[in-house]
């Protein structure tokens, strides 16, 4: 019963290669506006680390079917021609008689049926282990992959918003120099003024450069992530993408390690070491098999006439291999494994308390963030207001260009801090999903 099993499972996977229903990474197309679902729908299909990851799946399912070989009758066929140049004697009753013929040729067929082999019992159980491990070394992988795009696209959609702010800010400064220079041409203040305009106004045109640099990086890292050649150009929509609406995270949900891909990683390789040591034992096993072979056998003194007559030979039977000492060799493979196998769960314990540290970090994070999101909230809408004010005075001669320059310095910082204090929400909230194990790889 346990052979049939075996045959089984081999003819599965064969027929499965067959079929050619082997995973592998289906090309996708990125359209242009592309929003952060395309980008990440794109990117498992196109990343190089998933179809590498994928690779390993197929290379996994072919070393599996050529381990489950072995329970196939495995047949061999060997033969040979030699030409004796002088032929053996032996000495009968005081003469010396040759023995043989000068020319001889076989052809030998040997059929080999394993019946008991602990070598192939492990490999017939440990299949299901190196699915799992494939598979989840795959969900790995994705669940990366959707974490980095996802930081990738709302850096570019931060960038994108400085930018905006930069250029509001340069749209004040250029009609403050204006103003300032118009004031100067008619004697109401000195050039003070339109000279401290136009260094703000210079020093807002190199930020929008600087800006505008580091952008352009962000698209090409984008690009790197998701497989696009730097030399491809690339389109993004952020329409519909509040960042504001994304923030908020169930802070009471529960960590459950168990959930975590790493944790069944480390799980799946506590199985296979268990299957070694159980393989070790095995090894106390004998191995039995059965064979059959047919050898045809042809031999003449004239070369031309060696295949002209057949003598065949043809056996059948069962074989049995027992290694009855090995010098303590299998005793100490055994106790190997079993070390091996505790190890593996102090790595497991290990793993625990680093995940359960990163989602406390993360937490901690997060809830740091968005307490540095809010207080920026609210900074924009006192600079707006206290920027506002001084502009209404500073047109009215009440205040200095300085006065001004200092609320629109503080405005554009709010600004600023805002937007990155929002990014650094939006990432810590990617990190906790991620220590939860609830990233969705769809």
């Amino acid at each position: 019963m346990k052979m049939k099993f075996n045959i089984r499972s081999i003819f599965t996977v064969a027929i499965l290669a067959l079929m050619g229903l082997e995973v592998s990474a289906q090309e996708k197309s990125l359209q242009s506006n592309a929003n952060l679902d395309d980008l990440i729908n794109y990117a498992l299909g196109n990343r190089i680390e998933l179809k590498q990851a994928q690779i390993d799946q197929q290379i996994g399912e072919r070393e599996i079917a050529s381990a489950l070989s072995g329970w196939f009758p495995q047949i061999n066929a060997t033969g040979n021609v030699s030409h004796a140049f002088q032929l053996p004697t032996a000495n009968i009753n005081g003469s010396n008689v040759p023995m043989g013929q000068k020319n001889n040729s076989s052809l030998s067929f040997q059929a080999d049926q394993a019946i008991l082999n602990p070598q192939l019992f492990q490999a017939s159980k440990a299949a299901q282990f190196v699915r799992q491990g494939n598979n989840l070394n795959l969900a790995s992988t994705k669940i990366n992959t959707v974490v980095t795009v996802s930081k990738a696209y709302y850096d570019i959609l931060t960038s994108e918003e400085q930018i905006n702010i930069i250029n509001e800010n340069i749209s004040r400064l250029e009609r403050q120099y204006t103003e300032a220079k118009a004031r100067y041409e008619v004697g109401l203040v000195d050039k003070t003024d339109y000279k401290r305009a136009q260094i703000s106004l210079n020093n807002a045109n190199a930020e929008l450069k600087t800006a505008s640099e580091m952008r352009k990086y962000k698209y090409d890292y984008l690009k790197m992530l998701i497989a696009i050649p730097a030399s491809e150009s690339i389109s993004l929509t952020f329409a519909g993408q509040n960042m504001e609406s994304n923030i908020l995270l169930d802070t009471t949900e529960v960590l459950q390690i168990a959930k975590r891909v790493e944790y069944k990683q480390i799980e799946n390789l506590k199985d296979i070491q268990k299957l070694n040591t159980q393989y070790q034992k095995w090894t106390f096993l004998p191995k039995i098999g059965a064979y059959a072979n047919y050898t045809m056998n042809h031999r003449n003194s004239a070369f031309g006439d060696l295949y002209k007559d057949n003598i065949p030979s043809s056996t059948v039977g069962l074989s049995l291999s027992l290694p009855i000492f090995t010098g303590n060799k299998r005793i100490q493979e055994i106790r190997k494994s079993e070390l091996q196998e505790d190890r593996l769960k102090l790595d497991l314990q290990n793993l625990e308390n680093q995940i359960s540290t990163e989602y406390a970090a993360a937490m901690a994070s997060y809830r740091s963030n968005m307490n540095e999101w809010r207080n920026a909230k609210e900074n924009i809408e006192l600079s707006e207001e206290v920027y506002n004010t001084i502009k209404m005075q500073y047109d009215a001669g009440v205040k200095t260009y300085l006065d001004l320059m200092t609320s629109e310095t503080n405005l554009k910082t709010a600004q600023l801090n805002y937007l990155n204090s929002l990014y650094a929400v939006l990432s810590s909230k990617l990190d906790i999903q991620k220590a939860l194990g609830t990233v969705d790889i769809k």
